[in-house]
């Protein structure tokens, strides 16, 4: 049976050390509480690191024993790594880029390093435990390494990836030294997951850019396969919310908590007292100090409220050793003090100050509690604190005002939207939100309730994990037409067993690979070495039929014994024989279209012009890619018109637009060919939609192979060039 083997940094447990004693606690974290649910009621087994650092052997089998009762397996890190992977790369260089924060963001090889060292570690904790075709679910930006070494080391794996905080745009992402290293990790998955489509947007870019890798309908074309990208917005576990709150609010005073009866002795001192609730871990992405300069600004422009609101603010200690977070709690410190010396009275503090975390059933209390959220992140992944605070209101008063910076704003569009930056509209906000009409207020909040009830934190692993499973499919059906060995082998009998065999080959992306430069991509030894012998097969006859000019052609392979058929079909050059006009025709035409593809070269950097004899070329394989299409769309809008009613056609390649004269194509060429010269034995191979005339004109019977596996006439596909090399090396051994 299949078994799905979730993997995060830390587990959902952790073990604490009382003396010579060991036990558990469930950790903290929103990737930690949201998934814990699902992976008990699920056949999974979750790797992660344990929170302690066993003193000896025996440690580690007793924590190994301790975790293994709650399905899951450890990790174990020494200090150092801990230090230079998780407090170092990850959140000294991915957190703070990730978020944005590129003034905080540290580029230590000592701390990348690391960051291998622990991907390598888990990915090995992994491939140790995994059972044949089972799934694996990445979390989170500590382990981006993981899915490509499960990918090279355990193919048979079904791989998830799932991102738990933003992913920056390209302009940032690119500042990383070891930006292609993290992005071909993620290239591992079959399937990778963000919480919003900006983010996987972001990441599609990346590719894009970076590695250079077409992307159709959010599906990234590696050289053998395909990785799905997906959004799926993270919920929570709603019912375990809204139970809890039932149960706290259906509770006499008298049998409720310190702090809700500290709460309620507060609303009653005083009547129509309102409470504005604010939670977060100290860290630089949440804006806290923009927050409280926020309220500030609320309680001086609207001076009716004071001694009627108070904002609780809880904030979780987080990364105390770190210079800029004791900063960030300086200031935060400084910030309520001023706050509360400049309005508080003797009964009333207009910020009430937690620093350090509360049980859950003590913050479902203050939800409960509160009449308006203020959640206003500078950057934020999700935020499932609002989707928590929402589920705890069970009788539905309550507003929710949230930052537009974080995943959730998404999804939660009856919030009160802000831009946390701005302090003065953030003010405006909490008077909105305390002042909003009960009708108004409650369809808001039953509206997003009935959401996040329906997408809850069950309904997204579930989504996400049927969408893993449906990319096994998916990739078979990729795989369906690939030459196999079987397919090989039938095509190495027919070839042997015919007495007259022809072979089509293109050359740009089927023989050698793209360069920006096409001047660049001539033959090398190697590739003379295989065409050399294929010509001299008995009985064969080799047909090179590309694009390309002639005169580029005749320099590389004019003394080689085999056909060129060049400019897709004007010219042909036999073997022992001269270049040969397939189609006269008079080319003035290109006096009016050269000065138009001449503007777009100046207004697309990195753009260029190749002038054949019977057609235009416009290359953009340099340029910006989304600039590029963009271009590409508008030239060819531009040359349609001009070309009306002439006998001039469009072709479009791979990033190259080509102005021809019609009637002249790759397919009538092969087929002139081969009625002079018939073959009981034909191939053709092809990368680009111009080798779809080539493939159509052929007989039935003969062997067509596209080059990439995008949709085609052709019978079967190889991924690249250099699987077409292979391929014919064995043809002709």
């Amino acid at each position: 049976m299949t078994r799905l083997i979730i993997t995060s940094n830390r587990l959902p447990v952790k073990i604490d050390k009382n003396d010579d004693e060991m036990y558990i606690t469930p950790s903290a974290g929103g990737l930690a509480t949201g998934l814990k649910s699902y992976h008990k009621a699920n056949n999974s087994v979750w790797i992660g690191w344990p929170g302690i650092i066993p003193e000896s052997e025996e440690e580690a089998e007793k924590v190994t024993a301790l975790v293994k009762r709650e399905q899951c397996l450890p990790v174990f890190l020494d200090e150092e790594l801990i230090s230079n992977y998780y407090d170092g790369f990850s959140n000294a260089t991915l957190w703070p880029l990730f978020h944005y924060f590129t003034e905080f963001t540290e580029f230590s090889e000592e701390y990348w390093e690391a960051y291998r060292k622990v991907n390598e570690r888990f990915a090995q904790t992994i491939i140790d435990n995994a059972k044949e075709n089972d799934q694996v679910w990445v979390h989170d930006y500590q382990l981006l390494l993981v899915p490509q070494i499960l990918r090279e080391r355990r193919p048979d794996l079904t791989i998830g990836f799932f991102l738990h905080i933003p992913f920056p745009s390209y302009e940032i992402i690119r500042i990383l030294p070891w930006r292609e290293e993290i992005i071909e990790g993620l290239l591992g998955a079959d399937l990778i997951g963000f919480h919003t489509y900006d983010y996987a947007r972001h990441f599609i870019s990346s590719v894009k850019r970076l590695l250079g890798h077409d992307v159709e309908f959010s599906q990234i074309k590696l050289d053998n396969r395909k990785v799905f990208v997906d959004v799926f917005p993270m919920g929570i576990d709603y019912k375990k919310f809204d139970q809890l709150a039932s149960e706290i609010q259906s509770k006499p005073i008298q049998d409720r908590s310190p702090v809700h009866q500290d709460i309620d002795r507060f609303l009653m001192s005083m009547p129509n007292r309102k409470l504005i609730l604010s939670i977060d871990r100290l860290d630089y992405t949440k804006g806290i100090p923009q927050r409280l300069k926020a309220f500030r600004h609320f309680l001086q422009k609207y001076p009716e409220y004071l001694e009627k609101v108070s904002l609780i603010m809880l904030t979780v200690p987080s990364r105390t050793d770190v210079e800029q977070y004791q900063n960030l709690k300086n200031e935060v410190d400084i910030l309520v003090g001023s706050i509360n010396g400049e309005f508080g009275r003797l009964n009333w503090n207009p910020v009430i100050y937690f620093y350090r975390s509360m049980p859950l059933e003590n913050l479902i209390e203050l939800y409960s509690s509160a009449d308006v959220a203020l959640l206003t992140p500078l950057r934020d992944g999700m935020n499932l604190v609002a989707k928590e605070y929402i589920a705890s209101k069970v009788k539905q008063r309550g507003v929710l005002v949230l930052s537009e910076m974080a995943g959730a704003a998404k999804e939660l569009g009856e919030a009160i939207s802000v831009n946390p930056n701005n302090i003065a509209d953030t003010a405006d906000a909490i008077y909105h939100a305390l002042t909003m009409d009960d009708e108004e207020r409650t369809k808001a909040m039953r509206t997003m309730q009935k959401r996040i009830r329906r997408y809850d934190i069950h309904k997204w692993a579930n989504e996400f994990m049927k969408s893993l499973t449906s990319t096994v499919d998916k990739q078979s059906d990729y795989h369906a037409r690939k030459v196999s060995v079987s397919i090989k082998n039938k095509i190495y009998k027919d070839f042997k067993k015919g007495e007259s065999k022809v072979v089509f080959l293109d050359y740009d992306g089927t023989l050698q690979r793209f360069y920006d430069n096409p001047q660049a991509a001539g033959p090398d030894p190697e590739l003379y070495t295989i065409l050399d012998n294929l010509a001299k097969i008995e009985n064969t006859r080799l047909v090179l039929v590309s694009g390309r000019d002639r005169e580029t052609f005749n320099n590389w392979f004019g003394n080689h014994n085999y056909t060129l058929i060049a400019e897709h079909g004007a010219w042909i050059k036999k073997v022992g024989e001269g270049w040969k006009e397939r189609k006269p025709i008079n080319s003035e035409w290109k006096e009016s279209i050269l000065p138009v593809l001449e503007s777009y070269v100046d207004r697309t950097p990195g753009s260029l012009i190749e002038e054949k004899t019977y057609s235009l070329t416009w290359h953009y394989r340099k340029t910006d890619i989304d600039l590029g299409v963009l271009r590409a769309l508008e030239l060819r809008h531009d040359v349609s018109n001009m070309i009306y009613n002439q006998d001039l056609e469009i072709l479009e390649g791979k990033k190259v637009i080509e102005i021809k004269v019609s009637g002249i194509n790759k397919g009538i060429a092969a087929s002139e060919f081969l009625h002079e010269y018939p073959a009981d034995f034909c191939m053709a191979i092809g990368d680009d939609w111009t080798d779809e005339f080539l493939f159509r004109e052929l007989p039935e019977s003969a062997h067509t192979i596209k080059v990439g596996s995008e949709n085609s006439v052709a019978k079967y596909y190889l991924t690249n060039y250099r699987e077409v090399r292979n391929f014919l090396t064995e043809i002709i051994h």
